[in-house]
Formats: C-alpha cells, sequence, structure tokens
C-alpha cells in the first residue's frame, strides 16, 4: 500500500478518488469536480490517497495551519473494509502533519474534524461501507482522541448554495490529553478562514460565528 499526494486534477488517481468521494458522501459533501483545482494546487492543502497497485482504496484530505499550529481533517475515505486502511490512513496523515510542525519549530496542538452525529442523523449509507458508517466513525474517531466542541454546529453546503447542513458536530483531537477547552477566537478564526472559499453562507452560520464571541472558552466534552 501506498500512502500518494495529489496535486492535480489531472492526475488519474484524483478521477478515482472523486468516484470515489461521490459514492461515500451525500452530494452536500462532495465539492465539484472542476472546483477541485485550486485546492489541490494549494500547497496548505493535502489530499493523499491509499494506492493499491492501479485502485484507490481509500483517502484523506487535511491541511496545517502553521499561525495557530493546528490542522483540519477535511475527509477520511475507507473504500473497502479489512485493510486496516484506517490506521494506515491516520498513521501516515499525523506522521506528516507532526513533520510540518516540526518545520515550523513547533509540536502540533491539535487537529479539527467535523464529525457526524448517527443519534440525529440516520439516512447516510456511506456507499454501503460498513466501515464509513457514522456509528463507527465515531467511535474510532473518539478512541483516536477526539472530543466535541461544546456548542450547535452546522457548515455551509459544499455545494455553495447558501444551504445549511446540520447533524455534525466540530471536534478536537488534542494532542494534550489534559486540554479541556479551546478559545474561542481560535475556533471563530478557524471556522472563517476554513469556510472563506464558499461566498454563499447559510444564515445559520452567519449566526453561530456571531453567537460564538459571546464566549471566551469553548470546552471540549467526551464525543
Amino acid at each position: 500500500m501506498d500512502y500518494i499526494r495529489i496535486t492535480s486534477i489531472d492526475d488519474p488517481n484524483f478521477r478515482k478518488l472523486h468516484n470515489l468521494m461521490g459514492e461515500i458522501f451525500p452530494p452536500e459533501e462532495v465539492l465539484a469536480y472542476e472546483l477541485w483545482k485550486e485546492p489541490l494546487e494549494d500547497p496548505s492543502i493535502r489530499v493523499f490517497v491509499a494506492v493499491d497497485g492501479d485502485k484507490v482504496l481509500g483517502a484523506t484530505e487535511y491541511r496545517y495551519y502553521p499561525d495557530w499550529n493546528i490542522a483540519m481533517t477535511d475527509f477520511t475515505i475507507i473504500g473497502k473494509p479489512g485493510l486496516s486502511l484506517g490506521r494506515f490512513l491516520a498513521q501516515n496523515r499525523l506522521k506528516d502533519l507532526q513533520q510540518l510542525a516540526n518545520k515550523n519549530g513547533k509540536e502540533l496542538y491539535g487537529m479539527f474534524a467535523e464529525i457526524y452525529d448517527p443519534y440525529r442523523v440516520e439516512h447516510h449509507e456511506f456507499g454501503g461501507v460498513k466501515v464509513m458508517d457514522p456509528y463507527v466513525r465515531r467511535e474510532v474517531l473518539s478512541h483516536l482522541g477526539y472530543k466535541r466542541l461544546d456548542f450547535s454546529y452546522v457548515h455551509p453546503s459544499w455545494e455553495n448554495n447558501g444551504e445549511a447542513v446540520t447533524g455534525l458536530d466540530l471536534c478536537f483531537m488534542p494532542l494534550d490529553d489534559e486540554l479541556k477547552s479551546l478559545p474561542t477566537n481560535l475556533v471563530k478564526d478557524f471556522l472563517t478562514t476554513y469556510y472563506s472559499i464558499l461566498s454563499n453562507k447559510p444564515k445559520e452560520w452567519l449566526e453561530m460565528i456571531d453567537h460564538l464571541g459571546d464566549k471566551g472558552e469553548v470546552p471540549l466534552l467526551p464525543l
């Protein structure tokens, strides 16, 4: 199994990856093919695939923010069970991020992720791949050390249609297990930067960002 970075929509592995995303994720979670051109060429956005022969079996996208010394896991796809793909992707991702943080003269502070709450959203089949089931994924991410940020979370649809996507939690995996909260300014600034590519923000998201300004710290709760 090889861990290979994709930096162009012309890479044959990207077509395979985009097809895989369409099979696994609901439409509002998948950015249109042609809109991937700039993100893939952005050096701060890291898209890697797990390749076995000529097959893309899994993938992960993430990015590192040197100013905050944090990362964001955009997605992880496990296309086939029984190959330890989750562990393979998580280990290689963390190794890569730690190297980026070291080049920045720091130890990685932690990593954000959006995680479906299966107790609120039960209709996503994720291509029928059981290891992508929200119940399984939530428990796996809990084992990895992710914690839920204590506020009602929505995010703008990646279809850029002004719709709010609900049924997820914003979570954070601190490298320090003793960390109990995050500064609100960090959360607010991160979300504003992360979704800056989308011009059509839903009012629910704008209200959420405004309400975050009322708190000094956002507690990290068990997932």
